[in-house]
């Protein structure tokens, strides 16, 4: 069975770019260029007149809208293509944002002609192909530990109402009293405060309420 061929539009502002990548894809017997594009603008205007399978995207365009909010728009209008970002940038600030606009590999510019042909195939068939600096960043940007949160965040709703009672020096019978609950009940918020919070006792856990800005 014969397979079908891929359908790619190239948006890059720098003609030379553009003719080198046409060229190259021209070899593939399974790749066709159906336009190009020297904007972002540009580039959505033409997806949508051409619909391509694939999009071969420049991030750092003069004039107009960059890659990243192309991509992005592009991909509301044409939400089936696949867009292959072909930059010379490797910083996070472009990075991350294509990538979450939608694009589904990320390519640098000193990228072989074989890893861009496997790219846009692997895009057609909804794969992801990822530059080996670029996997190497997002791997290590995942395994940075998440900031611990602070303790009074696993308070529940009760607890809270408790602690900020407490911290407005009020006793365990004014706290019953203000939440309409037996002082047994208030003990034992009271003391799951405590446990939570970390500290050892009700003028300890007032002072992290009034540091922690959970009361005025």
């Amino acid at each position: 069975m014969e397979e079908s061929v891929i359908k790619v539009l190239l948006v890059d502002d720098h003609e030379m770019v553009r003719i080198g990548l046409a060229a190259v894809l021209g070899t593939e017997d399974d790749i066709e260029v159906v336009g190009e594009a020297s904007s972002g603008e540009e580039g959505i205007r033409l997806a949508q007149e051409y619909e391509p399978d694939v999009v071969l995207m420049d991030l750092v365009m003069e004039g107009g809208i960059d890659g990243i909010e192309a991509t992005r728009k592009l991909l509301q209008l044409r939400p089936d293509c696949k867009v292959i970002v072909l930059t010379s940038y490797l910083d996070d600030e472009k990075m991350y944002p294509v990538l979450e606009a939608g694009a589904i590999s990320y390519l640098l510019k000193t990228s072989r002609a074989g890893e861009i042909t496997g790219a846009i195939r692997a895009a057609s068939k909804g794969q992801s192909i990822l530059e080996s600096q670029v996997a190497s960043k997002l791997m290590n940007r995942f395994r940075q530990p998440k900031p611990k949160a602070a303790p009074h965040e696993d308070l529940t709703e009760r607890e809270m109402e408790v602690l900020r009672l407490i911290a407005g020096g009020k006793s365990n019978q004014e706290v019953a009293d203000a939440l309409f609950i037996g002082i047994k009940t208030v003990k034992f918020h009271v003391t799951n405060v405590l446990a939570k919070l970390g500290v050892e006792d009700r003028t300890q856990a007032a002072i992290y309420a009034l540091k922690q800005g959970l009361v005025e």
